[in-house]
């Protein structure tokens, strides 16, 4: 689990770098209080870029997985575009992973796969995503198997195989998007 309650309010996320994939600006990362947060205190991606094909990553460092479980806790705060959070897994770089996301504009969850900054839906399913309440959501990949869940319930699994190596992970979210992010927990599998 990454230490967000140790990390300095006002300041970027500590053991992050950021990249972007897409066009517009570059994420604004901030650790933010929040008392409705875990520790107090959540990572927030801030920028309202209204760029449609933006997607803002926080990627942890000196980390790189194949098979792992990650899992996110959100909240959506605002954006009038997209209120959108991710987590993308075995990044090569800011145009090629996979990336499972939720909306709570479309009220939706997502998977997809970006090759080239190209994005390609695999898997969804369409439910209710609340915006400014805290929702989990986790992407479990196991070799080309990938299992999604939003809120403790698997909805669905999807197979591929366009990215099998080990690669990043990363805190995602769309256009303008303002995201918390209280807790991220990374468990590599065998």
């Amino acid at each position: 689990m990454i230490a967000i309650d140790r990390m300095t309010p006002g300041s970027p996320p500590a053991g992050f770098t950021f990249a972007r994939t897409g066009r517009g600006g570059e994420g604004e990362w901030t650790v933010t209080a929040d008392p409705t947060a875990v520790a107090g205190r959540a990572i927030e991606q801030t920028s309202t870029d209204r760029t449609d094909d933006r997607f803002p990553l926080a990627i942890l460092e000196s980390l790189s997985v194949a098979n792992v479980n990650a899992e996110i806790r959100f909240k959506a705060v605002a954006g009038k575009i997209d209120q959108a959070a991710g987590i993308a897994v075995r990044l090569r770089n800011a145009d090629n992973y996979y990336v499972v996301r939720a909306n709570a504009l479309e009220d939706n969850v997502r998977f997809y796969r970006l090759v080239d900054g190209r994005r390609e839906q695999l898997g969804g399913s369409n439910l209710k995503v609340t915006p400014k309440e805290w929702h989990s959501l986790a992407l479990r990949a196991e070799g080309e198997r990938f299992t999604v869940t939003y809120d403790g319930k698997t909805l669905f699994t999807v197979t591929d195989r366009t990215f099998v190596e080990a690669g990043g992970i990363a805190l995602w979210t769309k256009s303008d998007s303002v995201t918390r992010f209280d807790r991220v927990t990374v468990t590599p599998l065998p």
